[in-house]
């Protein structure tokens, strides 16, 4: 198994002791995003990686390896400690450069572990923040380790030991979950968004080549009878609001 490790903190404390801890559990190749060392700049807004395409990002040349390295890993480990109840800096300009995949989401196959420390509080919603970004890029599970240190240089190892393990063996046995109603309801924004009379047409071409316009939802995940209802009548109020 190959896994992408990108470290949202800007010093190797608690929060990549729990990584190490995590990774200890599992068995593959790793490689690591150190995002301090990235020298990302600041999205500065502009919305071309939205509205003409991801490559139109300014920063692309910064963004693209990190996003190439998720593509070739079965799962992703994202780590971030919680600075005034929120990620990271460092993390969240780096999200921020990808919310285009909200719009084209495509890492359907792909599964997570969200690790997150805290001194004090936030460590939950800001897992809870990190977990909601990876389902719109497409994420189909994400494990999530969380811990309040109190201010110590400590974690917690037999949790980390069992959430970690959990994920490991998720991710070896190849098993795709079938997704949340949520993200199925979201599925079909962009799909009708791309299918309107007025698309982006970065999304309409994403869509359409990749036929996920034809699919209740992405191919390589199966929907239980009950989801693919869902996912019709969804599509089908969608596209009458959008025409």
């Amino acid at each position: 198994m190959n896994y992408v490790i990108i470290n949202g903190s800007p010093r190797k404390k608690n929060t990549w002791k729990m990584v190490q801890q995590a990774k200890s559990n599992l068995k593959g190749n790793f490689e690591e995003v150190q995002l301090m060392k990235e020298n990302i700049p600041l999205c500065n807004g502009c919305f071309k990686c939205i509205m003409e395409g991801e490559d139109k990002c300014p920063h692309f040349d910064k963004i693209k390896p990190i996003i190439d390295k998720i593509r070739n890993a079965d799962a992703i480990i994202i780590a971030s400690p919680v600075y005034a109840m929120n990620v990271t800096a460092l993390l969240k300009n780096f999200l921020d450069h990808t919310a285009y995949l909200y719009h084209r989401p495509e890492f359907f196959t792909k599964k997570a572990l969200v690790v997150v420390s805290t001194a004090g509080a936030g460590q939950k919603d800001v897992a809870k923040y990190i977990d909601e970004t990876l389902r719109h890029w497409g994420v189909n599970k994400v494990y999530k380790i969380t811990y309040a240190c109190g201010g110590k240089d400590s974690i917690d190892v037999e949790n980390i030991n069992k959430v970690s393990k959990k994920f490991g063996s998720d991710v070896e046995s190849g098993k795709l979950h079938s997704p949340k109603f949520g993200d199925v309801l979201f599925y079909n924004v962009w799909k009708a968004m791309a299918l309107s009379k007025d698309p982006i047409e970065a999304d309409r071409d994403f869509w359409l080549e990749r036929d996920l316009v034809s699919h209740d939802f992405a191919p390589e995940v199966r929907l239980n009878i009950v989801k693919k209802l869902f996912s019709k009548v969804m599509f089908f109020i969608f596209r009458k609001v959008m025409k």
